[in-house]
């Protein structure tokens, strides 16, 4: 199956070319330092590319300052790796091992520059995408997260984490390197705790406070005015933005949970066109994130709008649930939708102790050698019952109809039926949750006969039934009686499948009344739209 970036182990080193160098000189400085340097810290800013013209940097341990990975860079090489396209935090410290000349090229400079030399870009990008992955094959980074099967918010951020292709090291709680993390920053040994760093212990974690430390919640300046706002991190916003991008648009992303969505949990997806041995929902994501990066296209994450507003000039005001606000000429609705919470006594107080709504490597290590229960019968179920089969001591589907050839493709079926340690039963649903502080077992009902049933189980995946995020659409424009976004000839705009009753305001993807529920019919959509989004920025002026 494709992965995100390629085995920096296995890759052949290809250095800049001279041309290459010539051009970072011409827009950079040269420095040099003596031995024993920090260059970059853990948290700070990456706001500048560093080229080394000769020398030795190594990274540094941030607990005990002694070298940390067996290799060094040198002559020719470079420092940093994907979160630089973004303006993210270094991830790692990184010292001089000797007297060493660098070029530093400010990062607003350097993007530039890859932009106009697409040969230097690809080979950054390449090496910084393949160093994402060493990190996150290697759970090698420097935030840190003790207790993660034990503490629900602490397991919160790993979600986060995990999701966003953020790398991070699980510590389990009790263990040797849980407790010497623990003494480096003066607290419980006990204690689930979240550390970035050296010594930075994030008191009452939150995504919103991670994100923070690793760059990628921006701050905007009240009113910052975008070409095109795109409210979405899923396939069909990604997409958009890559588009825009490429388009030329200043363009913004925002995000309430993970880039890739909905999409981004599915573990594996087969009928991608281009992927032949599939690819995961969120490494496809992924790779559209870091192109449209390239472009120029700015991501914000966790970012909710809360209320978007059409001001007196046309243009748009978009308030984020933080307090913070941006104008648009025009926006994008790439929403998607969220499964529906089931009608079940307690279930809200459970969710994150037992009940899931997404199937990542997390819920996989939690549900290893039990039970586990999903209920769905559509392809995003079918897909976590076959990576879940992997750990699971057993996967039970419950689905309320009869069969499953009008809700999931055969393909996908034919595996279910067939795979050992999956078990669909038609005709059932959960009426009802057993435990305290988690989930420890639930009552399963048949639907034709009322006859119930207890089934011991720590698991519980809801994976059925799609409600649209359009409350924050204020009014502004139609929706149908499911709250789907209306669009095109169905909203009086005949000339665009993706314009909405209001001009200005776009709708993609699965938020879209009528459209077709698939990653690629969403990327599709992501990409044609902008170039009606690209008409209306440009006849406003």
């Amino acid at each position: 199956m494709e992965s995100i970036g390629n085995d920096l182990r296995q890759m052949q080193r290809t250095p800049l070319a001279a041309s290459h160098v010539e051009a970072l000189r011409a827009v950079g400085k040269i420095v040099t330092h003596p031995a024993k340097v920090l260059l970059s810290r853990p948290g700070e800013p990456m706001d500048r590319f560093i080229y080394i013209e000769d020398g030795e940097v190594e990274v540094v341990d941030p607990y005990t300052d002694e070298r940390h990975l067996p290799f060094t860079l040198g002559p020719t090489q470079f420092l940093g790796e994907i979160s630089f396209l973004i303006g993210g935090a270094w991830s790692a410290a990184m010292r001089t091992v000797r007297e060493t000349r660098i070029i530093e090229v400010p990062r607003e400079a350097m993007l530039a520059l890859m932009s106009s030399i697409p040969e230097m870009s690809d080979i950054i990008i390449t090496v910084y995408s393949a160093r994402r992955r060493r990190q996150i094959d290697e759970k090698d980074s420097s935030l840190q997260l003790i207790g993660e099967d034990d503490d629900r918010d602490v397991r919160r951020i790993a979600d986060f984490a995990s999701r966003n292709r953020i790398p991070y090291t699980s510590l389990a709680l009790g263990s040797p390197e849980a407790k010497a993390a623990a003494l480096s920053c003066s607290i419980a040994a006990t204690q689930p705790a979240v550390i970035f760093g050296r010594g930075v212990v994030v008191a009452d974690p939150t995504p919103d406070k991670v994100a923070r430390l690793l760059g990628l919640n921006l701050d905007f300046r009240d009113g910052e005015l975008f070409d095109v706002l795109i409210v979405g991190g899923g396939p069909a916003g990604v997409a958009a933005g890559v588009y825009a991008g490429a388009e030329g648009l200043c363009a913004l992303v925002v995000e309430d949970v993970a880039i890739g969505g909905q999409a981004g949990t599915s573990s594996r997806i087969e009928n991608y066109m281009g992927f032949p041995t599939g690819i995961s929902g969120g490494d496809l994501v992924w790779r559209g994130e870091v192109q449209a990066m390239k472009f120029g296209t700015r991501f914000a994450m966790p970012r909710r709008v809360v209320r978007l507003e059409r001001l007196e000039d046309g243009s748009f005001c978009a308030n984020f649930d933080n307090g913070q606000h941006v104008r648009a000429k025009a926006v994008v609705v790439a929403t998607g939708v969220q499964y529906r919470r089931l009608p079940i006594e307690r279930l809200e107080a459970l969710e994150g102790a037992g009940i899931y709504y997404a199937a990542t490597e997390i819920e996989a290590r939690y549900c290893k050698a039990t039970e586990v229960i999903i209920i769905g019968g559509g392809n995003s179920a079918g897909q976590a019952a076959m990576f879940l089969s992997r750990s699971a001591r057993c996967v039970r589907v419950l689905v309320r109809g009869a069969s499953l050839a009008a809700s999931m493709s055969s393909y996908l079926s034919s595996r279910l039926h067939a795979q050992k340690g999956i078990e669909i039963e038609f005709g059932a649903e959960v009426s009802a949750l057993h435990g305290a502080d988690h989930l420890e077992a639930v009552t399963i009902r048949d639907v034709r006969t009322g006859a119930t049933r207890v089934v011991e189980t720590r698991a519980l995946f809801i994976m059925v039934g799609a409600s649209p995020n359009t409350e924050w659409l204020s009014g502004l424009v139609d929706l149908d009686d499911k709250g789907f976004v209306i669009t095109g000839s169905a909203a009086g705009v005949p000339d665009s499948p993706f314009a909405t009753s209001r001009p200005g305001i776009f709708a993609v993807g699965d938020v879209r009344a009528g459209s077709v529920k698939r990653v690629a019919s969403s990327v599709g959509e992501g990409s044609v739209v902008i170039s009606k989004v690209w008409e209306f920025v440009n006849r406003k002026g």
